[in-house]
């Protein structure tokens, strides 16, 4: 039986769908969705399933109503502004509550309990640069920083805080510039379900399922 294979994924500059023992390389978008297909003589096409990864991202703000966002420098996201946070640890079945208080204590050196926690967002994406789907919570921290109080830069990133008319002047993440963002502000004190889907034809197609506005919230 013969079998061809076949990858597509982002590279630095362009992706390419490579055809073992010879054939054609066809360039693709570095955005599409991965695939790993095994296509045989029958044509039979079986992909393989991306990994599925769980997060939180912490929304801190200090006394001035300034969010803290930390310039990563390692990916995702690499060079770009973003809320901290990080993956649950899915082997002892971490909680996303008590994986946003565990990050909030390893990335910014503070002491959270689960009651100190408003969960404004969840958000799902499917492709995500055709690497994995992610599931992440967004929090945001009821008690406020210091506005003096920067956390110390570690080997993720560097920390400052920012006003929110100075967010459009920032690299962000293209997603969370278009939708995450404004999602956020809309439902902030409230409650918001939206899922991304990544297509093959470069879009990303979002999907608001949930939501609870603040004033709604507080009704």
């Amino acid at each position: 039986m013969t079998c061809r294979y076949f990858f597509s994924g982002p590279a630095p500059e362009k992706s390419v769908i490579v055809f073992e023992r010879g054939f054609k390389k066809t360039p693709v978008c570095a955005r599409a969705p991965l695939r790993l297909q095994s296509q045989c003589a029958h044509g039979f096409v079986s992909p393989v399933v991306l990994p599925h990864k769980i997060a939180t991202l912490l929304y801190c703000f200090n006394e001035r109503d300034e969010v803290l966002l930390m310039e990563r420098l390692r990916e995702p996201n690499k060079g770009l502004w973003s809320p901290c946070g990080g993956k649950l640890v899915t082997e002892t079945g971490e909680s996303p509550y008590a994986c946003a208080c565990r990050e909030a204590h390893e990335e910014i050196g503070w002491k959270l309990e689960p009651a100190d926690l408003h969960l404004t967002g969840i958000v799902s994406e499917h492709g995500y640069q055709g690497q994995a789907h992610w599931l992440m919570f967004l929090f945001e921290v009821k008690p406020r920083l210091p506005a003096a109080a920067l956390p110390a830069a570690h080997a993720e990133g560097r920390f400052e805080f920012f006003a929110r008319d100075a967010l459009d002047a920032l690299r962000l993440p293209e997603t969370d510039r278009q939708q995450i963002w404004p999602l956020f502000w809309r439902h902030r004190g409230g409650f918001f379900a939206a899922h991304c889907r990544a297509t093959e034809n470069c879009r990303n197609e979002w999907l608001l399922e949930e939501s609870i506005p603040q004033h709604r919230a507080n009704a």
